[in-house]
Formats: structure tokens, C-alpha cells, sequence
């Protein structure tokens, strides 16, 4: 068994080492510092049967590096490590492909158990979950969200995308219930929180679909 361990503090990564020999005794643990690191590695060794990677990396946020796991090893499952409990952090994870969460603040124990589960190709989400499908953003949606984490007002952002103030306040509003807030404000810092980038507003990035 071979797994990546993905963390920039090396105390981490060591105690990490030491714990997955709860899977396997004779299991092959490889390390990186940063997510280029482990691109390189994940290259490397096809071999791989896991990564576990953590949520903020210095070089590439964390949905980032997901996303171009997801990429170029579509077959390789990664669990995220967070220090946060966020809940709407956690389904977001899984909504953007990973195979699993785990809190820093949890123990060895939980860590194994979930592990054992996604190597065995299983769901390691609660049923009530699966019965549940995980909200998500239009893509869209996501663009006005990157205005707005630009600082657009909703006129700047009608016309940009070529909608409709009314068509810019349904996606707004859209955007207030997926983070579950009540403001502009509290939507842009819980954006930030999850890794959206602002969109500058005279960009050719938000180009009509």
C-alpha cells in the first residue's frame, strides 16, 4: 500500500506516517510540502492508492489542488485535511470530488476507520447524506460570485454578464442561501473561506455563455 501524504509542516507529516501504519504495517508513505511536490509524485508513482492532502497548502488552495488531483489522476481518491468543523466547507469538499474530510482536531482512530473505508471504494459519508444531494453552484452563479468578491454592484455585474438586474439579484440571492447567509458581506468571507477568487470586473474571464 502506498499513500501520499500532502502537508507543508513536517511534524504533520511525521505524525502522519506513524499513524498510517495503523492500515499496514509495510505501508510505503511518500511526502510532499507543496501541491507541485506532489504532482510530481503523484506522476512518479501510478502505483498510488491514496493521497491525503491538507486544506491550505501555501503554494495552491486547497479546492485548487483537489481540482487538478482530479484532473490528472481522476482514479485517485484524496482526503482533505482541515482544521476547520465548517460544515458547508466539508460539502463543498465532497461536492468538488473528495473522496473524504478529516478534521485535524480529530484522532488516529477516526483517521483509520474512514481511511479503510474509501480504500475499500466505499462512500465514507453518512447515508443521510447520499439520500441528500449536496447543493452546488451554477456555473453562472459562480461568476457572480467572483464579481462579487471583486466588489461589483449588481449593475456592474448585469452588464458584465450581459443578464438582467433582475437575473443579477436572483443569482445573488441564490448565492446568499448556497453559503447560508443573509448579506453580501457574510456570502463574500464565506467565499474566501471555501477558496473563490474574485473575477475582475473588466476581464474577458466572465465572457456569455
Amino acid at each position: 500500500m502506498k499513500i501520499l501524504v500532502v502537508d507543508d509542516h513536517a511534524l504533520v507529516r511525521e505524525g502522519l506516517r506513524q499513524a498510517l501504519k495503523g492500515l499496514d504495517e509495510q505501508i510505503e508513505v511518500l511526502e510532499a510540502s507543496a501541491c507541485a511536490r506532489a504532482f510530481e509524485l503523484a506522476d512518479l508513482h501510478p502505483d498510488l492508492d491514496l493521497v491525503l492532502m491538507d486544506f491550505m497548502m501555501p503554494d495552491l488552495n486547497g479546492l485548487l489542488g483537489l481540482e487538478a488531483f482530479g484532473k490528472s489522476h481522476p482514479e485517485l481518491p484524496v482526503v482533505m485535511l482541515t482544521g476547520s468543523g465548517d460544515p458547508q466547507l466539508e460539502a463543498h469538499l465532497l461536492a468538488r470530488g473528495a473522496a473524504g474530510y478529516l478534521s485535524k482536531g480529530g484522532n488516529s482512530h477516526d483517521m483509520l476507520r474512514l481511511l479503510r473505508r474509501v480504500l475499500a471504494g466505499e462512500d465514507p459519508r453518512p447515508r443521510l447524506d447520499k439520500a441528500k444531494p449536496t447543493p452546488h453552484l451554477t456555473l453562472r452563479q459562480e461568476q457572480v460570485l467572483g464579481l462579487l468578491l471583486a466588489g461589483a454592484s449588481n449593475k456592474i455585474i448585469s452588464r458584465k454578464l450581459h443578464i438582467s438586474d433582475e437575473t443579477t439579484s436572483s443569482h445573488v440571492s441564490a448565492i446568499l442561501r448556497f453559503f447560508g447567509v443573509e448579506s453580501r458581506i457574510q456570502a463574500v468571507l464565506a467565499a474566501g473561506r471555501l477558496g473563490y477568487t474574485a473575477i475582475p470586473p473588466y476581464s474577458d474571464s466572465t465572457s456569455p455563455l
